[in-house]
């Protein structure tokens, strides 16, 4: 009998295995990034469509949140550095 036929048997699927999967990438690349694959400009007319727009298109409307107050106020409880409970012995 061979005796090198249970290590071909092996290694033929991997192979195999690796080979696909090296095709897979590079039609994926060739897909992707081919010469007829061209990045889609729009003008300006196209661009300025925004949410609001949108929004106003289907009847909707838009309002603004809520201004954020500029000094926020003082967090009740002890500050994150100091511990709930001191120690003890803590002066």
């Amino acid at each position: 009998m061979n005796d090198n036929h249970s290590k071909r048997g092996i290694r033929d699927p991997v192979v195999i295995a690796f080979g696909l999967a090296v095709f897979g990438v590079l039609a994926m690349l060739v897909v992707d990034h081919g010469p007829w694959s061209r990045p889609h400009l729009q003008t300006a007319e196209i661009a300025s469509y925004t949410t609001g727009a949108a929004a106003q298109a289907a009847g909707a409307t838009v309002t603004p949140t809520a201004t954020k107050l500029q000094l926020e106020p003082v967090a009740r409880g002890p500050k994150p550095a100091q511990p709930a409970i001191p120690a003890s012995g803590a002066p």
